[in-house]
């Protein structure tokens, strides 16, 4: 099954790893199916015996190879272990996922077509996944936004209830955060159509739900 997690889509059938922005992210195959069985196994802490047993069945291999197969996804998905977005360390026990993940069924990869809520960022679609996004400058950020002005950590913005209702709330940025024009002060609601302004940035809130679909509108032609 597809999964989200920050600014990433795993697709294990096709064994891709796409970033939002649509550029594939290379990982050799066993850094790939390490990623995967911490996202499947999820929060569930693995301990480094029954990942040697899945990873390198029937072969023995050193702690060191492991530790080499972490080292590289933490520099794919720009995690840090000291405060990992993705990837705990639990000392002298394994490793964990602890990223917010959500299975993403069979929509297209690198797109916005199968998701309920994203920003548009010019022509730029950034989805945002079930859970909490950071807003920011820093390349670590769900939400990255390399622009003057933008703090790196700017705001962060949590999607609740399936995309039914999307939160922001400003983090203390040099430059304020606006939903049309008036600043964030804590944590306010944003709707369809809203937009944010973190730094000179504007961000476009979309929001789609089957409850708000229409019927296609009949365009009149003109009599010919």
């Amino acid at each position: 099954m597809t999964v989200r997690f920050g600014e990433f889509t795993l697709d294990p059938g096709a064994r891709r790893l796409i970033r939002q922005d649509g550029e594939e992210i290379h990982l050799s195959p066993k850094a790939f199916d390490l990623l995967q069985l911490l996202i499947e196994s999820r929060p569930r802490v693995l301990d480094k015996a029954a990942l040697h047993a899945r990873i390198w069945p029937h072969t023995f291999v050193v702690d060191a190879n492991l530790t080499v197969l972490v080292a590289e996804l933490r520099r794919a998905l720009a995690d840090n272990a000291r405060e990992p977005r993705f990837i705990r360390t639990v000392h002298a026990l394994g490793y964990a996922f602890c990223g917010n993940a959500v299975a993403a069924g069979d929509a297209p990869v690198g797109a916005a077509g199968g998701a309920r809520c994203w920003l548009m960022w010019n022509e730029r679609a950034i989805v945002l996944a079930e859970g909490e996004s950071i807003v920011g400058r820093d390349p670590a950020c769900a939400v990255w936004v390399d622009a003057p002005g933008v703090s790196r950590r700017h705001a962060r913005i949590e999607v609740a209830h399936g995309g039914d209702t999307v939160r922001l709330e400003d983090l203390g940025s040099t430059n304020g955060t606006f939903v049309d024009g008036a600043p964030v002060r804590g944590v306010v609601e944003v709707a369809d159509g809203n937009v944010l302004r973190v730094g000179g940035v504007d961000l476009i809130v979309r929001i789609w739900s089957r409850g708000k679909a229409s019927e296609t509108k009949r365009i009149a032609r003109a009599p010919g």
